[in-house]
């Protein structure tokens, strides 16, 4: 029986943040797959080694958890003032699913770098040496994304001192800020509260912040939910019962944020909304072994993606954690110890993340100008990635 030979397709596999992904330039992709629907899907689930029933993405670039099953493709941007259109794929690793529902913070810290390596960027926006301000579209959520990319000598400076919790080795730090974060018809608080009580048939009902800045997140009360927010990978990743809980509160606040119609539809739309749970700062043990003090942070946040705890904290999530924090009356804001805040440093599985917002209150209504975090970001291997050409 005759099969049909591989094809190679150029890309890179890049680390931003504390993720890893598989970026490509738009026009390297081929025809069918440079327009969003089943072929790009297929194309993507090849290369990452989806769906897999081992759990494992063996056959793929995929790394068999949240924060290494992503896509990323760029293009020069058809918008006025942007650099580069950044479009993200959350990959699922045991469905043939591909979620465009949202933004990936931590690979945001890579887009920049792709983009002026990979000449997306106009050369006169490039200093010598400096600092390169990349205006990112971030085609997903339709945002402005600002990356600031060292430059050496007129090429990325991936090497530097920067640390990252979560992140083995220092790298140069990368400073990203997401413009106006909130959900893209205003509605930052969906549900037109601070504090909505969430009712949860057959688990409970508890207090609950929605907001749609950054990425949908629902911020519990962790007491509230039998933790204290200390938590580790294994205290929950390990606890099916647990998982299960955590994913029906997550479809339950779906359809009360207005994203889905039914229960059922959260299925279809794993990336979004995301679970955490938040608790006044205490010290913890983090999983590196670092202690962490009181002292140290403001609070302690833990978030799953894609149903499961995340080893550190998503980008993205951290925006929404910035955001509430800033904003008088919101759990996380009440568990960082209330009042007026520009900026919060908390604790996560991994370590700390200090994460900036800057709200304000007009009429009534709450918005955020802008977040701020650092993060960092490096190319691990660039070439080619090989599917079968009957793949897509």
């Amino acid at each position: 029986m005759e099969h049909v030979p591989q094809i190679k397709i150029p890309a890179t596999y890049m680390r931003g943040g504390t993720s890893k992904g598989v970026f490509f330039n738009m026009t390297d992709l081929p025809e069918a797959a440079q327009v969003p629907g089943a072929a790009r899907d297929k194309l993507l689930l090849r290369v990452i080694g989806s769906p897999d029933p081992y759990g494992k993405q063996t056959d793929g670039m995929g790394g068999a958890t949240s924060s290494t099953s992503k896509t990323v493709i760029l293009s020069k941007s058809s918008q006025a003032e942007h650099d580069v259109d950044y479009l993200f794929g959350q990959v699922s690793i045991d469905k043939a699913f591909v979620d465009w529902s949202g933004n990936c913070g931590n690979l945001t810290a890579a887009v920049g770098s792709f983009a002026i390596s990979s000449g997306l960027v106009n050369a006169e926006r490039i200093p010598e040496n400096g600092m390169a301000i990349v205006r990112i579209w971030q085609a997903n959520i339709k945002k402005t994304i600002i990356a600031h990319v060292p430059i050496t000598h007129g090429e990325v400076q991936e090497t530097g001192d920067f640390e990252l919790d979560g992140v083995t080795f220092p790298a140069a730090e990368v400073q990203v800020e997401f413009l106006d974060p909130s959900d893209g018809d205003g509605a930052m608080f969906p549900t037109g509260h601070l504090v909505d009580d969430l009712e949860v048939p057959g688990v409970g009902t508890f207090k609950a912040t929605m907001i749609s800045a950054g990425i949908p997140t629902i911020f519990l009360n962790a007491e509230d939910i039998g933790y204290s927010g200390t938590e580790l990978q294994e205290a929950i990743n390990g606890d099916p019962a647990a998982l299960e809980r955590f994913e029906t509160i997550r479809a339950y606040g779906a359809m009360r944020m207005g994203l889905i119609d039914k229960v059922e539809d959260a299925a279809n739309r794993q990336h979004t909304p995301k679970v955490a749970f938040v608790a006044p700062a205490m010290a913890y043990s983090a999983s590196s072994g670092k202690s962490i003090s009181q002292d140290a942070i403001d609070l302690n946040v833990r978030a799953l993606s894609m149903g499961k705890l995340h080893h550190a904290m998503m980008g993205t999530a951290a925006v929404a954690i910035g955001t509430a924090a800033a904003i008088p009356g919101t759990l996380v804001n009440l568990a960082a110890g209330g009042g007026a805040r520009h900026a919060v440093r908390f604790g996560h599985p991994s370590g700390t993340l200090r994460v900036g917002a800057e709200a304000s209150q007009k009429d009534g209504v709450w918005s955020v100008d802008k977040a701020i975090m650092s993060r960092s970001a490096r190319v691990l291997m660039e070439g080619w990635v090989r599917i079968p050409g009957d793949a897509f």
